[in-house]
This record gives C-alpha cells, structure tokens and sequence, in this order.
C-alpha cells in the first residue's frame, strides 16, 4: 500500500496499516522520507492507543501497489501527483481523502476511472513533526463511493485496521454530505478567527443562515442536506474545536479555499442557488479585506478555476 502524504491523515492511515500487518511506502518529500526511514510513525490517539509502527518511504513511487490514499491537502494536489506515475498505479486502487467534490475527476484524467475510488474520511488528526501523528478525535470513519460488491475486500482491509468504513454507491451524496458540513465550519472559523463555540454563540444567525446556503447547493447537485442536523452536529462539538483551515491561516499555510469554498460557489452558479454569505466570506479570505491574518493563501487549487462568482 502506498500512502501519498503522510501528514495528519496518511499518517495515522500509514500507523494503523502499518500496525495491521500490511506493508505500507509513504510517497513524501525528502526530509519526512528520511525520518520515516529512520524513525517510522509515532502515533499516539485517543482511538488506537499510543504506538510506532514501521514504513517504507520514497519521494517517488517506483513499484505496483494494490491500494495508494491520496492524503495531501488539495493545495499541494497537483505538485503531489508527480510522485505518483500513473504507470506505476497499474490496477491497484486509487482512494483520494480530499476535501472537496471536484477532485476525482482531476484523478480519473490520470490514473483511469476504473481505479479511482472516491472517498471521504472523517477525523481529528494532526501532523506535529515528520513521522509524529496526534490523533484527538475517538474515532475515524470513512465512506467509500462505488458498488458494495467491489469494494467490499477493500472496506474489509481498513475495517480489520480499526478505520470503520462504509461502503455507498451514490458519489455524489458521499462528497456533497461532507463538503456542506465543512463548508460553513471552514469559512465561519478561518474569517472570523473562532472556534466553533464562539461561531455557534456570537454568529449563531450567520452559521444558520449559511448552513441553509450549502444545504441548498447540496440538494441542487442531487445531494439533499438538511440543515437542521448540520447544526445540532456542530451543537455537539467541544467548543474550542478549530476547523483545519482555520489552523492553516493560523499558521500562515496555503488555505484549501478553493476546494471548499470556491467549490461551493461554482456549483452555486451552476444552479443558479443565491449563497450571498459564502460569496462574501469567500471574496474577503481570497483578499485578505476583512482586515484579519491571511498569510499563506498560497494557489487556489489544483485541477479547476480559481474561486469566482
């Protein structure tokens, strides 16, 4: 198994793969292939315990492997893709964890749409070193998209890992569920600086009303949403939790504005869906108008048009 981007979420896939007995290569840049050499990854989680388990590394695949994660952030997607030939995929499974909707098909134009498997991972993990994963949520889920029969010996390999995965059909409901959850969590929290607690107390009125935004745009691509248990999901959060993108802004890293916000707002035009809140808090993290930090807005994405209306 080939892990592309060992970070916060290839790595604890690469730890707990690793773990299960497989033999996993993480695909990395050359200082982390070097500490994952040396030192493998250090997991320590709230779900599996606190371990270290051995892995491979490459900058470059060079052999077959029968499943490669694509686990990078879509900013650092196409640069990423360079590593991974498409000759060397061969038949093995191609399964990006992306945020995002638009990204599979940026993978199908080079590896083939029989091996891409699209999925969406759910999890509360974080890279603090090279080969140092912090895994704070209790779980990690992932839902795969495509015939059950087909996947059905893969959903068994990451659920004999401890990942719990579900098997759908429906693209479209796996990628657009996910993404219009995310969505107003992202923008809301990278804006304004808050944590989700903050956001659901002093701009409850904007999260509702922007909730119903990307659950419109949801149900107009085929994907109904319902904005209620959005909201009584967000309810449940502990209160100080931070979005990623909130992290990067924090940190001065490229935001995934693109792949989220941007993706909402095309798909908005696409059906002709009014999202005024997401077009401006879009518009202001793109510019940096609203007077706060926003270092690092780095590419708006690959495989698709920068973030406009």
């Amino acid at each position: 198994m080939a892990v592309l981007g060992p970070g916060g979420v290839g790595g604890l896939l690469a730890g707990v793969l690793s773990r299960a007995g497989h033999r996993v290569i993480c695909v990395a840049a050359e200082e982390t292939t070097q500490v994952l050499r040396r030192d493998g990854i250090t997991v320590r989680s709230a779900q599996f315990g606190a371990f270290t388990a051995p892995v491979e590394a490459v900058t470059e695949l060079r052999e077959p492997v029968d499943l490669c994660l694509i686990a990078v952030k879509h900013t650092a997607l196409a640069a990423a893709l360079e590593r991974i030939p498409p000759d060397v995929v061969g038949d093995g499974w191609v399964v990006p964890l992306l945020n995002g909707v638009e990204h599979p098909d940026v993978l199908r134009g080079r590896y083939g749409a029989r091996c891409v498997v699209p999925g969406v991972i759910r999890v509360a993990s974080t890279r603090t070193a090279p080969g140092t994963i912090e895994h704070g949520s209790p779980f990690t889920e992932i839902d795969l998209a495509g015939a059950p029969e087909r996947l059905g010996a893969l959903a068994a390999v990451l659920e004999e890992a401890g990942v719990r995965t579900r098997v759908a059909d429906d693209e479209t409901a796996a990628l657009w569920g996910k993404l219009a959850f995310l969505a107003p969590f992202a923008l809301l929290t990278a804006h304004y600086g808050l944590t989700i607690g903050a956001v659901r107390t002093e701009r409850r009125e904007e999260l509702s009303a922007l909730v119903a935004e990307a659950a419109a745009v949801s149900g107009a691509c085929g994907a109904p949403a319902d904005p209620a248990k959005t909201l009584e999901l967000y309810d449940a959060f502990p209160g100080d939790s931070k979005s990623s993108m909130q992290r990067d802004a924090e940190a001065g890293r490229p935001l995934e504005l693109d792949a989220i916000g941007g993706a909402l707002l095309r798909a908005a035009d696409r059906h002709g869906v009014p999202v005024p809140i997401a077009s401006r808090l879009v518009t202001s993290l793109l510019t940096g108008d609203d007077g706060t930090h926003r270092r690092g807005r780095g590419p708006t994405g690959a495989g698709s048009a920068p973030v406009r209306r």
